[in-house]
């Protein structure tokens, strides 16, 4: 079983549509799911479609420093509190973590693209914060991030996400041979690809190739992957 986790983009307090990461021209998101952009919108959408267990939500004001959307998370969770939400918000301490998971709005993904160092990883592994911590491996052209992190699996919490940035919203696959040296470097990680996954076909490969999931955003929206799709990924 592969496990599905939908992304929202979230800036000035509603959806975006990544694409290659090229966040200063991301526009509003246009879904066959919702109408407008509305992040609860979005998210019920998501629901209607699937009863998916995680949402990831990028901070994308937050990782930028120009802001945050607390807010709107916020409403998220008390709309939707079965749901956990995984969420980067260019958190660049580990008192900014653990400030985030005691607020109760979701686990904190740590996106290496944010880190100056391998510092917050070292001071959240001896805390009981890092249960609820995942990791982002975050690649451009090359990885993003503290030169050292790729090759400290020692440092890396059991959740990783291979985030493929150039490959966002870009529908050309995901980015196989990273993905198998990430599992190579830390195979009991549970692996969760990001980038590029265009349809069930890419998930049911993702499955066989031993990822624990994919985060997906314009797969769902454009309706590539469809409720049938995701319902025998479930089974």
């Amino acid at each position: 079983m592969v496990q599905v986790v939908p992304v929202i983009d979230l800036r000035d307090g509603g959806v975006v549509h990544a694409r290659r990461g090229d966040r200063g021209r991301y526009p509003p998101l246009r879904s066959s799911l919702c109408a407008g952009n509305d992040p609860l919108a979005v998210v019920g959408g998501l629901l209607r479609l699937h009863p998916f267990r995680v949402v990831y939500a990028a901070d994308l004001d937050a990782i930028q420093g120009t802001g945050d959307n607390r807010p709107a998370l916020a409403q998220l969770k008390a709309a939707f509190p079965d749901v956990g939400f995984w969420v980067d918000a260019g958190f660049r301490s580990a008192d900014a973590v653990r400030g985030f998971v005691a607020s109760g709005l979701g686990d904190a993904v740590l996106g290496s693209e944010s880190l100056d160092g391998l510092a917050p990883l070292a001071a959240l592994k001896a805390d009981p914060t890092w249960e609820r911590v995942i990791l982002s491996l975050d690649f451009r052209d090359r990885f993003v991030g503290p030169p050292d992190l790729p090759d400290r699996p020692d440092l890396w919490p059991q959740r990783i996400i291979a985030m493929t940035l150039a490959r966002v919203g870009s529908g050309e696959g995901p980015d196989w041979n990273r993905l198998a040296e990430i599992s190579r470097t830390k195979p009991q990680a549970s692996l969760f690809a990001a980038g590029g996954v265009r349809n069930g076909d890419d998930l049911r490969d993702l499955a066989a190739r031993g990822s624990a999931g994919a985060l997906v955003a314009t797969a769902l929206h454009d309706g590539r992957i469809g409720g049938a799709d995701l319902a025998a990924l479930s089974r």
